[in-house]
């Protein structure tokens, strides 16, 4: 009896959570899979011709986007997510071993967390202009002519380095505090052990600050995959709502923002449908590579 009084109290409890989540996350999830299989859905008035298992998802792979979309979502997840997780974890490592100044860095790296996205990404398509920019400039100092980065007629290649760095940059900021709370729940005995054997910097680091950090980084490293595959507002705030250099319109395309070309037709018979297709397309690549990502990380970890 008094283990039940202690379940309903805990249901009790989550009921205000798990009403948010019903309506805010698992009904969204639920009526985007109805959508995706509605034939000639029209939103406007509610009405549908059936049922289709692929019409919608044909729809969405022979977009002539679809392609563009995928390589640059793939691009931008595997190459920065790997290099902003690496140097989060050697700034944090640094940050943790200095004295002075720690609280005042801290705040420094993390600011960007807290600045609008947009804003960052206005910022440095500014840094990249190739007459002005500061990029160009600093190259400059060291010889180099200006390169057009994100200018008229800018290639995807140049486009696409300096997105990089962009995007790199400001995910640098939350994966920081993480590791650096991970970082001080580190029992200091292994590091005073390691010192009392005269043990290298380096060796401390690959075996006792990676492995036991591995739960941090094996969090931010699923967590980052995820949020690198839904890139859109970075796209955005760099490159305008023509997703790309002036000229090569579309160049920086990802595949939210297929799910957002489709709503913007909305009112159109089967867009709607299409868009669902769209974000369920995304919600299998991303889960496919999470479940690999945790395949190959049950290994690495230490828990």
């Amino acid at each position: 009896m008094l283990e039940d009084k202690h379940n309903i109290k805990a249901w009790f409890y989550l009921a205000p959570a798990m009403v948010l989540l019903i309506i805010f996350t698992f009904y969204p999830i639920f009526n985007a899979f109805f959508l995706a299989f509605l034939r000639d859905f029209n939103y406007l008035q509610g009405t549908w011709e059936g049922f289709t298992f692929f019409e919608n998802f044909g729809f969405v792979f022979r977009n002539p986007n679809f392609r563009d979309a995928l390589t640059n979502t793939l691009i931008i997840t595997f190459v920065s997510v790997p290099i902003a997780v690496i140097i989060a974890l050697l700034v944090s490592v640094w940050l943790n071993s200095i004295v002075k100044f720690r609280g005042v860095f801290q705040t420094i790296f993390f600011l960007p967390y807290v600045t609008n996205a947009i804003a960052i990404g206005m910022a440095f398509a500014f840094l990249f202009n190739r007459n002005f920019g500061l990029v160009n400039t600093m190259l400059g100092w060291i010889g180099f002519s200006p390169i057009n980065w994100v200018g008229l007629r800018a290639t995807w290649g140049m486009a696409m380095i300096a997105f990089l760095v962009f995007t790199t940059w400001s995910s640098l900021a939350f994966r920081i505090m993480v590791f650096l709370s991970g970082l001080q729940n580190i029992d200091k005995q292994y590091y005073d052990a390691a010192r009392v054997d005269s043990t290298r910097r380096y060796r401390i680091f690959r075996r006792i600050t990676v492995p036991l950090l591995s739960p941090m980084i094996f969090y931010i490293t699923i967590t980052s995959f995820i949020g690198s595959f839904k890139t859109y507002t970075e796209v955005i705030g760099m490159f305008g709502e023509r997703l790309g250099p002036p000229g090569n319109d579309r160049a920086m395309i990802t595949m939210v923002a297929l799910v957002y070309d489709a709503l913007d037709r909305s009112g159109v018979t089967g867009a709607l449908s299409e868009a669902a297709a769209a974000a369920i397309v995304l919600f299998g690549i991303t889960l496919f590579f999470t479940l690999v990502n945790m395949q190959v990380s049950k290994k690495r970890v230490h828990y």
